[in-house]
């Protein structure tokens, strides 16, 4: 189910459980993108800046889906043992 964006952003435990997951692997990338808009100049913000923001989120979204991808194989394997 999509959220607005204005939605408050009250979790559940198992929404929890996930973000407490992706949390340090979107830390370390939101660094990353400090460190390329910091380093880029108003003249240069859009064009291949734009593109290379983009294909960092688009890599997060991946490494994001194979976290959780991981976990609950993880539990899979745990349950079925």
């Amino acid at each position: 189910m999509a959220t607005s964006i204005r939605e408050p952003l009250e979790l559940d435990d198992k929404e929890l459980r996930i973000y407490e997951l992706l949390g340090e692997c979107f830390e370390q990338e939101r660094k990353r993108v400090a460190k390329l808009l910091a380093g880029t100049d108003d003249s240069n913000l859009l064009g291949q800046t734009e593109f290379d923001l983009r294909d960092r989120v688009h890599a997060l979204g991946a490494k994001a889906l194979e976290a959780v991808a991981n976990e609950r194989q993880k539990k899979t394997r745990v349950r079925e043992s």
